[in-house]
């Protein structure tokens, strides 16, 4: 017999619902994460304007995402004290105010405070913490497969909102672009505050009954867990892979218009991503059930390896089918570990306390993310390259895919 919650309409069943609650955790992964990456197209137009360095215009990206990585413990507590709907609609009132404010920036602090820390926060708002937290009580065990089709929701966004920024950068120029970008965001606020959130919230019956007893053999603190190795094994994977990823993909875009690339061409071209890293993030999760959870990882980082090594090729031969191979092979794991570390973080620590434990592994990736894109668009003026940027990138991976190596609760 179908359990009946409060606000569930005859007929509905759990089911539905869980594709309901998947559905919208898509959609607001699709916009936080695609206004987020949205920067690497408004990179070059800002600082042109401005006759900025790559390193102070790449601060205001490092600065947004280490705030959504430090915020990340305390969205997972707001989500256990308050609910889905005040996560959410904060992180949708964040960005639309952030990007309007960013539309009438003069200086730089004022662009590090709107498109760094209000952006950073609202996309950590409407991002894979209170998304794990909110899927992991419909899905349980399937919760890898429903994370990797949120995480695909950046690939989605890259898609639709690079090609999209140039577009409008190109008619309307980029503070048009911002103001049509924070009213959008706003005026999506109205609908979600009138979700059935209380029969979002409250999750399958059945799962709750399980994790009810998960807690109680589990019993995990914040404490505890950062003791345990596991912990700091997944931190260090979090943070590694960050800094390398992100070292780069803040500046692809213009990578290949310095390769020769036009920027609309470019800018789709990066874009198209989207579209390989669902196949991706599902790939990836399907060969976590296939072949195990650890050689599906090292398969992601070897992807990711030969990825950056064919970036190096386009910089002597930018023809379309290095840029095809590229975009295939790096663009395709972007983020794809994040749904199998997320699932290893929820079994290893399962309990009432997972959200705080996993908002606080998820750190590693804010700190790496911040870091990575700061560190590359210093390389890149201290070098006036990308050669020692490339080299940065790859030791990072590298680094990022050793725990899976050599840490016992990863080999597993």
């Amino acid at each position: 017999m179908t359990p009946i919650t409060p606000d569930m309409k005859p007929g509905m069943k759990p089911v539905h619902i869980a594709l309901n609650v998947l559905a919208l955790c898509f959609a607001l992964s699709v916009l936080g994460r695609g206004l987020g990456e949205s920067f690497t197209v408004f990179l070059l137009p800002i600082s042109q304007s401005f006759d900025w360095d790559r390193a102070a215009i790449i601060s205001i990206y490092s600065l947004a995402a280490l705030a959504g990585g430090l915020s990340a413990p305390f969205i997972g507590r707001l989500f256990d004290r308050s609910g889905p709907r005040a996560v959410y609609s904060l992180g949708l009132l964040l960005l639309g105010s952030a990007f309007l404010a960013a539309a009438y920036a003069q200086q730089l602090w004022q662009f590090q405070l709107s498109l760094g820390l209000c952006v950073g926060l609202g996309i950590a708002c409407i991002g894979n913490v209170p998304n794990s937290i909110l899927l992991g009580r419909w899905f349980g065990p399937k919760l890898p497969t429903a994370m990797a089709v949120v995480y695909s929701a950046t690939g989605a966004g890259v898609l639709i909102l690079l090609p999209l920024s140039q577009v409008l950068i190109d008619r309307v120029g980029w503070r048009g672009a911002y103001q049509i970008f924070g009213g959008t965001a706003l005026v999506l606020l109205v609908p979600l505050l009138f979700l059935p959130w209380k029969l979002f919230a409250s999750g399958s019956a059945t799962l709750a009954r399980s994790a009810a007893a998960e807690v109680l053999d589990e019993g995990w603190t914040l404490l505890s867990a950062m003791r345990h190795h596991a912990f700091w094994a997944l931190f260090c994977t979090f943070f590694f892979t960050a800094v390398g990823m992100f070292a780069l993909s803040a500046q692809i875009v213009a990578y290949l218009i310095d390769a020769g690339f036009p920027p609309l061409q470019a800018a789709t071209a990066w874009g198209f991503s989207g579209i390989v890293l669902l196949f991706g993030m599902l790939g990836v999760t399907w060969l976590d059930g296939v072949i195990g959870r650890r050689r599906s990882v090292l398969f992601s980082y070897a992807l990711s390896i030969i990825g950056i090594g064919l970036l190096w090729l386009l910089k002597s031969y930018p023809n379309v089918w290095l840029l095809t191979a590229f975009v295939v092979t790096f663009g395709s794991m972007i983020g794809s570990r994040g749904p199998l570390i997320t699932a290893t973080a929820m079994k290893i620590f399962r309990g009432e306390r997972v959200g705080t434990i996993f908002g606080t592994i998820s750190i590693g990736s804010g700190l790496g993310s911040a870091f990575g894109s700061w560190a590359g668009g210093l390389i890149h003026d201290m070098t006036g390259g990308y050669d020692a940027l490339l080299l940065f990138a790859l030791v990072s991976v590298i680094l990022g895919m050793i725990p899976f190596l050599v840490v016992p609760a990863l080999r597993q």
